[in-house]
């Protein structure tokens, strides 16, 4: 069987970052960001791009004045993301890193950001990393799948209806959609989940 960090590397190895988008919950819900131009200096706002992939949410928020770290197992992605970010002059800081068994550093971050990436025991240390005020913006595949072909076809790695606001807590949420199978299926949010969460202290 291929070991995770094989299967990353060769599923990026032509990896198109020009291409990437950021998550849906980030793209329709910015003006919920902070807003850099309010700090200066040392003061400079962080944000996280966790399980980066081609990193659409950590080019979307340097492009807001981010300091961005996007973190990925995958150096061959990794790659591919400094190359953009060098050649579009963007403060993307590219960090090689299991987080499943490596974890991450407790309160750096303004903004943290996960599309596409469910690793339950983690949540604790998300919340962690997050600053006082801080938000989450989290979108992944859902159990209530109305196209089971989209995503994963693990329930290991799709939410139960409402898990996500349970695995986000203490985290106050600002925005939560999961519309599941409910009314007309041709329409809204299938397939997914998405969180905006804020930490209060």
């Amino acid at each position: 069987m291929i070991d995770k960090l094989a299967k990353w590397n060769e599923a990026y190895q032509d990896a198109d970052i020009e291409s990437a988008l950021a998550a849906q919950v980030l793209q329709e819900n910015d003006f919920l960001l902070p807003c850099p131009v309010r700090f200066s200096g040392n003061k400079r706002l962080k944000a996280l791009d966790l399980a980066c992939g081609r990193g659409g949410n950590a080019i979307f928020l340097a492009r807001r004045g981010f300091d961005v770290d996007a973190v990925d197992i995958s150096p061959v992605v990794l790659d591919h993301l400094t190359a953009f970010a060098q050649k579009q002059s963007l403060p993307i800081h590219c960090i090689r890193r299991d987080i499943e068994s490596q974890g991450l550093p407790e309160g750096q971050y303004d903004v943290i950001a996960v599309s596409y990436f469910l690793c339950r025991h983690l949540f604790a240390e998300i919340v962690d990393a997050l600053k006082p005020d801080a938000l989450l913006f989290y979108q992944t595949w859902s159990q209530q799948a109305v196209d089971k072909t989209k995503g994963p076809s693990s329930k290991r790695f799709r939410l139960a209806e409402s898990e996500l606001l349970t695995l986000s807590k203490p985290l106050v949420p600002v925005f939560y959609r999961e519309n599941g199978l409910l009314g007309d299926t041709s329409r809204g949010l299938r397939n997914e989940a998405m969180l905006i969460a804020r930490k209060t202290s």
